[in-house]
């Protein structure tokens, strides 16, 4: 009879707008269970890469090649995530990729020899790079965009999480067992996520073909993938030819621009579907998200790949101890969790990011300021400020890439923002890679360990200017969202 509740009072509806529908709670625990073999991958192998060289009598230059193939073939395959979404539907694109990337972990666990490891770990990548993107695009289909900042929330548990708890995982594998088990153990989880997927996931193809288009971008196809692919050999070349002014970086860094620009001019001129939208960019919001991904990219992948260096290099701990000692950051970034998702809700994503760049930018000072004898637990202490920033913006800046935009518009935005991330990552690594062997080379001979904790301090200044330039874009973000203009709007 009353259909309309007293002033005051609380609608019926109000419980919805607070949390998110079972549904959607079921397709997130879906997706990411099958996700985290390719997230766990993502650090646990950089840990047994010593023990592999050595178990197949490799030299180091060949053997970074087992995860530079990984990451060239998972960059090279995230711009058809949108186009095999619309041409063949969600499920069948979600299990074929996890049941490739199982294959492929299956097969790097039985491999004789370093070429076949790495030719293996290019299998694995295609299946990793096809599901990272279809993860957000899936779930951000299902919701839409006002409840993003709960979604992403829900979803940057595993995603922080897991390949922070990664190190500590490869070193209870390799002190127990040997380095195959860091490849099999995926596939139980593969399995388990197959099943789910198969079950839970709907099957057919996405009304109005997913906005991706059901014909490839065939021009796109030959630009994007290759532009990737050359960008990111040529940065993975920095460490072991000598730095950024090496023929050898320099040819395949000039082509990738040289591509990507190419695809740039045919992606705003063609009237077909492009494989990644730029026109995106045209909206201020997703534009500074964009940005904020690439400088986090850098800034957090890089740090990443400092901070188990710095305790084993600098303070001699195993690579079990190393890992953790990162056990902090992962507990820092859990804690903000569902508070960053409200808050990115409520007041927008712009005051959030800029308050988790902060707490990241002050977490990592204390690294730039150690020694040979800095206290464990000061240590400790500012890696969970660190976590607490990272899960913060993290947030935030994913929320905020989605907000405004179209169902046709998110599989673009998620293979964009996917894409930025991860040659952020990969540059970031590139350019502290570089710097660190920099200064390792004059510190080492100055003045020996305490020349190196130097060093490793010098690098840590950089990455925490990285991490404060990210304020700008973030100026750039949706501040508090409009009420709606007629309160009785659903």
């Amino acid at each position: 009879m009353n259909a309309t509740p007293p002033a005051g009072q609380a609608t019926p509806a109000t419980p919805v707008r607070e949390r998110l529908d079972p549904s959607v709670i079921k397709l997130i625990v879906v997706l990411l269970l099958g996700a985290i073999p390719s997230l766990l991958d993502t650090s646990i192998v950089n840990v047994a890469i010593n023990t592999i060289g050595r178990d197949l009598h490799t030299s180091v230059s060949t053997i970074q090649w087992v995860i530079t193939g990984y990451l060239l073939s998972f960059a090279m395959v995230i711009p058809l995530s949108g186009w095999a979404l619309a041409r063949f539907g969600g499920r069948a694109v979600w299990t074929f990729s996890l049941a490739l990337f199982m294959v492929g972990s299956i097969a790097c666990g039985a491999a004789w020899n370093i070429g076949s490891l790495i030719a293996f770990r290019v299998v694995q990548g295609v299946g990793g790079g096809m599901m990272t993107p279809l993860i957000t695009t899936l779930l951000v289909q299902a919701v839409g965009t006002a409840k993003i900042g709960r979604l992403m929330s829900a979803i940057s548990l595993p995603i922080v999480v897991v390949p922070i708890f990664g190190p500590v995982i490869a070193g209870l594998i390799i002190s127990n067992i040997s380095w195959r088990w860091i490849f099999y153990v995926n596939v139980p989880i593969c399995l388990a996520g197959l099943a789910l997927a198969w079950r839970e996931l709907p099957g057919g193809r996405p009304e109005g073909g997913g906005g991706a288009g059901s014909r490839i971008d065939v021009a796109g196809l030959a630009l994007l993938p290759p532009a990737l692919v050359a960008l990111l050999y040529g940065l993975a070349e920095v460490s072991t030819d000598g730095g950024f002014g090496h023929p050898g970086v320099l040819i395949p860094l000039g082509m990738g621009v040289v591509l990507l620009a190419a695809y740039c001019v045919h992606a705003l001129r063609t009237s077909a579907t492009p494989m990644v939208d730029l026109k995106l960019f045209k909206s201020r919001t997703f534009t500074g998200a964009s940005t904020l991904l690439f400088l986090a990219g850098l800034s957090i992948y890089g740090a990443m790949l400092l901070l188990p260096l710095y305790f084993q290099v600098v303070r001699h701990d195993s690579a079990l101890v190393a890992g953790l000692l990162m056990v902090p950051q992962g507990i820092g970034s859990i804690a903000p969790r569902t508070l960053a998702g409200r808050l990115t809700d409520s007041i927008g994503p712009r005051v959030v990011v800029l308050a988790g760049i902060v707490l990241a930018a002050a977490g990592t000072i204390p690294f730039a300021l150690a020694g040979l004898h800095t206290n464990y637990w000061l240590l400790g202490a500012a890696l969970v400020v660190r976590g607490a920033g990272l899960g913060l913006a993290t947030i935030a800046v994913m929320a905020g890439a989605f907000q405004g935009l179209s169902r046709e518009q998110v599989p673009h935005a998620s293979s964009a923002t996917r894409i930025l991330q991860f040659v952020g990552g990969s540059f970031g690594a590139a350019i502290l890679v570089a710097l660190i062997l920099d200064h390792y080379a004059a510190a080492h001979a100055a003045a020996g360990a305490a020349g190196l904790a130097t060093a490793f301090g010098a690098t840590f200044w950089w990455c925490t200017g990285f991490t404060a330039l990210a304020m700008i874009p973030a100026l750039l973000l949706a501040g508090r969202p409009k009420p709606p203009s007629d309160p009785a709007t659903p």
